[in-house]
C-alpha cells in the first residue's frame, strides 16, 4: 500500500508547463513577421461533409489566404464522398483533390488516415496542418494556434490541438463530456505504455499540424487509429521535447453514437498492441481479433433469446508505408476530384 498520494510525473509537467501554449499567444502578424519564406499547407479531409466544408473553407481563404497570406496552399481531399462535398468545397475556394488518385497504384485502403496521407501528398507546404472538415462555429484561430509554434520556434517538430468539447444531449449540455472515448480508451491506454504522453489534453484531437519533413517519416494508419498511432511515432522519432500542444477554446461538431465509440476504441487497441509489438511487450506474430461482435436492439434480424440483432464489424486496421518511402510511386500532379 502506497504511503504518498500520487503525483504527476516531472518529465509530464516540466513538459506540459514548456511545450502548451493558447491559440491567442499567436496572432498572425507574428507569425507572418516569422514565416519567410516557409509555405504553409492546410488540409481537410472530408467525406460526406457538404454541410460544413463549405464554411471552414470560406473562413481560412478570407481572413488567412486573402487578407494576408499567411496560408499558402488549401486543399480538401474528397474521401469517396457520396454527397456534394466536392463541389462545395471548390466552390469556397479550396482545391479539391480525390483520395485515390493521391494513391493510385498503391493498394487501395480506406478510412480517415488514408485520405490524411493523401493530403500530405497532395500538399507542397514546409508545414502542413490538418484540420477536421466536421467543424462548426470554425474561426481561424483552429489554424494560425496551430502552425505558430512551428513557424517561431524552430525546435517544434509537431503541434497537437485540444480544447473543450461541449456534448449536447437531451438532458442538457455537458461541457467537457464530447471526448468519451479518450477518458475511456486512449488516455489510460497511453500512460500505461506511453506515460511521457500523458500530458497531452486530446490525443485524438483531428486539428494537428507538423514540418513535412517529419511527417512523411510516419506511417499513417487507417481508420481511427491514425493519431493515436502519430502521437506514438513521433515520440519515438524526434522526442517528447519535439511535440507541443495549443489550447484552441471550444471544439463543435457532430457526435457519434456508442456503437460507433466502441469500434473506434477496438481500432485504437488494434494501433497500440501493434507498437507494443514493435516494443518487444507484446507476444510477436500475434493480433488481436479483426472483429467486434455488438448488439442493436430490434431490428430485422433479432434473436428472439436477446430481443436483439447481433452486428458484427471488421475493426482491423491497416497502415500506409511513410510517404518519405513512396514518393517515387505517388502522383506528383494532383488530380481534382470529379
Amino acid at each position: 500500500m502506497r504511503d504518498t498520494e500520487p503525483t504527476v510525473s516531472p518529465v509530464v509537467e516540466a513538459w506540459a508547463t514548456y511545450r502548451t501554449t493558447s491559440a491567442q499567444d499567436w496572432p498572425t502578424r507574428r507569425l507572418m513577421r516569422a514565416k519567410g519564406d516557409s509555405r504553409v499547407s492546410v488540409v481537410l479531409p472530408a467525406r460526406n461533409e457538404e454541410a460544413t466544408v463549405g464554411a471552414i473553407v470560406s473562413t481560412i481563404r478570407e481572413h488567412l489566404m486573402d487578407r494576408v497570406p499567411l496560408v499558402d496552399e488549401l486543399i480538401v481531399v474528397d474521401s469517396r464522398s457520396t454527397d456534394r462535398t466536392a463541389q462545395v468545397a471548390r466552390a469556397a475556394g479550396a482545391e479539391v483533390v480525390g483520395q485515390d488518385e493521391m494513391t493510385r497504384g498503391l493498394p487501395r485502403l480506406t478510412g480517415k488516415g488514408d485520405a490524411l496521407w493523401a493530403g500530405l501528398a497532395a500538399a507542397d507546404g514546409d508545414v502542413v496542418a490538418f484540420v477536421d472538415a466536421d467543424l462548426r462555429e470554425f474561426r481561424p484561430h483552429f489554424v494560425t494556434g496551430l502552425i505558430g509554434p512551428l513557424l517561431v520556434d524552430p525546435s517544434v517538430e509537431f503541434v497537437k490541438g485540444f480544447y473543450h468539447r461541449p456534448l449536447v444531449g437531451a438532458a442538457g449540455v455537458e461541457a467537457d463530456g464530447g471526448g468519451r472515448v479518450t477518458e475511456l480508451m486512449a488516455r489510460p491506454l497511453l500512460n500505461l505504455f506511453w506515460p511521457e504522453l500523458a500530458g497531452f489534453v486530446q490525443p485524438l484531437a483531428g486539428e494537428y499540424a507538423g514540418r513535412r519533413a517529419v511527417l512523411e517519416r510516419v506511417p499513417f494508419v487507417t481508420g481511427y487509429g491514425v493519431e493515436t498511432a502519430m502521437l506514438i511515432d513521433l515520440l519515438e522519432l524526434v522526442g517528447l521535447d519535439a511535440l507541443a500542444q495549443v489550447d484552441l477554446g471550444e471544439r463543435k461538431h457532430r457526435h457519434q453514437d456508442t456503437a460507433a465509440l466502441g469500434r473506434m476504441s477496438a481500432q485504437i487497441m488494434h494501433t497500440a498492441w501493434a507498437r507494443l509489438q514493435r516494443r518487444g511487450w507484446a507476444a510477436p506474430g500475434t493480433s488481436p481479433a479483426d472483429t467486434l461482435t455488438q448488439f442493436r436492439r430490434g431490428g430485422s434480424e433479432a434473436l428472439p433469446s436477446l430481443d436483439r440483432e447481433i452486428v458484427v464489424n471488421d475493426v482491423s486496421v491497416q497502415e500506409r508505408p511513410p510517404l518519405a518511402d513512396l514518393r517515387p510511386r505517388v502522383p506528383r500532379r494532383r488530380v481534382a476530384a470529379a
